[in-house]
């Protein structure tokens, strides 16, 4: 009876230390199971995280900030603590990455909007401006008038070029005969020669062919001191035609281009007379009174008493 009982006692601190030693290998193991489940999801998210992010291939993603170290076979029966905490610190290294990774993705992100919303800003400022330009000039074309006060057939939405002659089905002899009559010059000089060509067909009242001319000039020759005085003369043929519409433009031009050249106070003087024969003596006073700012100190006495002229003309405050 009382070898039965040491037998059975035996079995049972057998049994016992079997059950111990079980449940100290499974705990370790279970850990490990449950970090590597961990270290391979992050993982997982981490290159899905760089192709977004890097594209161009795996030479460009982000290096992780701790390497795994290399992996040690350990004997049966030690524990299995020195692989939990490398596997820790590579969780925590791949969680460092994803962290930083992300921000920079928020960071370009925020900068992307802010280029589009800039872009936007842009364009519409650039739209709202173009149909302001178009809108003006179609105004100032509708506000055309002829000579005898009737206002001008339709404008097409194809314009002509300024300066070409209007086609006719008949060719005028007489007036073939007087642009013939007018000698162009040759000295050498193209520009000058240009200009007073078109100079004296403007002379002779031949409007649309010194149109063309002086037109070519200041296109052809922006450099030449010529450009100023022939889009100035430009904008007086276009006045002297009976067409102040376009006058406005080529005068405008004129100053807006060569605004330090010899003719720019004058294409504001004649600029501000036009818009008053297109009745718009508000938009002349402006015109005056940029004239005076802009050149005042360097306007002849004549010119003076041609603005104060403007003026009253305008009716001015």
């Amino acid at each position: 009876m009382r070898d039965m009982t040491g037998d059975k006692r035996m079995r049972i601190v057998l049994a016992a230390t079997m059950i111990v030693a079980t449940l100290g290998f499974c705990a370790p193991a279970q850990a490990q199971s449950g970090v590597e489940g961990r270290v391979t999801r992050l993982e997982s998210e981490m290159r899905a995280v760089q192709r977004k992010v890097f594209p161009g291939g795996a030479s460009a993603t982000v290096e992780p900030q701790i390497t795994a170290p290399a992996v040690v076979a350990d004997r049966p029966g030690t524990p299995a603590g020195g692989a939990i905490t490398d596997l820790t610190a590579r969780v925590s290294a791949l969680e460092t990455n994803i962290r930083s990774v992300t921000g920079q993705v928020e960071q370009a992100g925020y900068r992307l909007r802010q280029l589009e919303d800039a872009f936007a800003a842009y364009k519409t400022a650039t739209d709202a401006r173009l149909k302001a330009l178009e809108g003006g000039e179609a105004a100032i074309v509708a506000g055309d008038t002829s000579s005898s006060g009737t206002a001008p057939p339709p404008v097409s939405a194809t314009r002509p070029t300024q300066g070409t002659p209007a086609a006719s089905s008949r060719p005028d002899p007489a007036r073939a005969a007087a642009i013939k009559g007018v000698e162009r010059p040759d000295t050498g000089d193209e520009a000058e020669d240009a200009y007073t060509y078109g100079f004296r067909l403007w002379q002779a009242k031949l409007y649309p062919e010194a149109e063309k001319e002086l037109k070519a000039v200041a296109d052809k020759y922006p450099k030449h001191r010529r450009a100023s005085f022939a889009q100035n003369l430009l904008g007086r043929a276009y006045l002297d035609e009976g067409k102040p519409s376009l006058a406005t433009l080529a005068f405008y031009d004129s100053y807006k281009k060569f605004p330090d050249g010899e003719r720019a106070p004058d294409s504001l003087l004649y600029l501000g007379q036009a818009l008053v024969a297109l009745k718009k003596p508000a938009d002349a006073c402006k015109v005056y009174s940029e004239l005076d700012s802009v050149y005042g100190s360097k306007l002849s006495a004549t010119m003076k008493a041609d603005v104060a002229k403007g003026r009253a003309t305008a009716k001015c405050q």
